[in-house]
């Protein structure tokens, strides 16, 4: 007879999660590296955010504003949305917890693209349901795949455009033909956290089908154009039963003072904004042509990033350790079913020359 477990245990499936692990930010012995693993804004935050951000410290003994008024006024205003229709979160990955925690139950399951972003699926296991992932042969979410995995217990369908880690894009035609596809039941929450750094002409921001729908949720944030990854700051765009339905179980306090004045400024930084997009525009076709010409693989991106891929898991994780040894970080991105890839944030022009220098030299070994 087996002793009963002592002391607290944990639901099932809790300790089945792998936790998310994120791009690491420091090199044993290295003073300032040049962190390139999380697609932050290697520009920072705009002026006009700082200044915000620092304004606000005289208000941090007051509890934010439950309904983020001013920053959802803001939202509205510059994307032309119905603000009773927006959801703030700590991050884009908090919407992401409050959907699949308001309709997800034990034995539903959520549907996503084989190399979807991660904090998907946790929030999801927490809930006790089930993870369906659809195959991305070519390192892109196909529609009748996806289609493929929705069956009668599937609450909500995500697509990130552009897609993190692989930098792929879903077109509008693509995405619509999805939506149509489903069923009135199932939530279609598509992701747009580098939106404003798209290019590929036949890309659409999925606000427009939102409008309309009574199942579509489209989510952003400030953590990647707008430099705010510190201060967590997400939105979503929402059918109004959906934006009230997790409202109820929102906290009430989920965002902070500092991070919501930041926020607000950082939406009318259009030059910050424009500076960040050039930049990218700038340096990512030089960093890939580069790279491919010393023989690497490098996966078209739409993001702010660039997936590098390597003859062999070895060979990725050698290449990571001697950008680690010159004092750059990138992303081994193993925990995605990528272990011969390495993602690789667009930096300044010093970090992005640096990249190239070193990947040459390894490359050469």
């Amino acid at each position: 007879m087996t002793d009963a477990p002592q002391g607290p245990q944990p639901k099932p499936g809790i300790l089945d999660i792998a936790p998310y692990v994120g791009g690491k930010s420091s090199i044993a012995g290295v003073a300032e590296p040049m962190k390139l693993s999380s697609n932050e804004n290697m520009l920072g935050a705009g002026e006009k955010a700082r200044a915000a951000y620092e304004a606000a410290v005289r208000n941090i003994h007051i509890y934010p504003d439950g309904r983020a008024t001013k920053l959802r006024t803001a939202v509205a205003q510059t994307h032309g949305l119905e603000p009773e229709r927006l959801i703030f979160g700590n991050g884009s990955d908090e919407v992401f917890a409050l959907l699949n925690q308001t309709y997800l139950t034990a034995g539903d399951n959520i549907v996503c693209g084989q190399y979807g972003f991660l904090a998907y699926r946790i929030s999801a296991k927490a809930c006790e349901a089930e993870v369906k992932l659809a195959p991305e042969p070519n390192y892109k979410a196909e529609v009748d795949a996806l289609l493929a995995q929705v069956d009668e217990r599937t609450k909500i369908v995500y697509v990130s455009n552009p897609s993190n880690p692989t930098g792929s894009y879903n077109s509008g035609e693509e995405i619509r033909r999805l939506h149509a596809a489903l069923p009135a039941h199932v939530i279609l929450v598509i992701d747009e956290a580098y939106a404003e750094y798209v290019t590929e002409p036949d890309w659409e921001t999925a606000f427009p089908l939102a409008k309309d729908a009574e199942n579509i949720v489209v989510t952003r944030t400030f953590s990647k154009i707008h430099g705010l990854g510190g201060l967590r700051i997400g939105f979503g765009y929402a059918p109004l039963k959906v934006a009230e339905a997790i409202d109820r179980i929102r906290l009430p306090f989920n965002v902070s003072v500092p991070g919501l004045e930041a926020a607000t400024a950082a939406l009318a930084d259009e030059a910050h904004q424009q500076a960040s997009r050039e930049l990218i525009a700038t340096w990512k076709p030089r960093l890939t042509q580069a790279l491919r010409g010393f023989g690497l693989e490098v996966l078209p991106s739409a993001g702010n990033f660039v997936l590098v891929l390597f003859e062999t898991a070895e060979r990725a994780a050698a290449a990571s350790d001697y950008l680690n040894g010159k004092g750059i970080i990138v992303r081994p991105v193993g925990g995605y079913g990528l272990p011969q890839g390495l993602r690789i944030t667009i930096g300044t022009e010093d970090q992005n020359r640096a990249v190239i220098d070193a990947l040459s030299e390894f490359a050469a070994t």
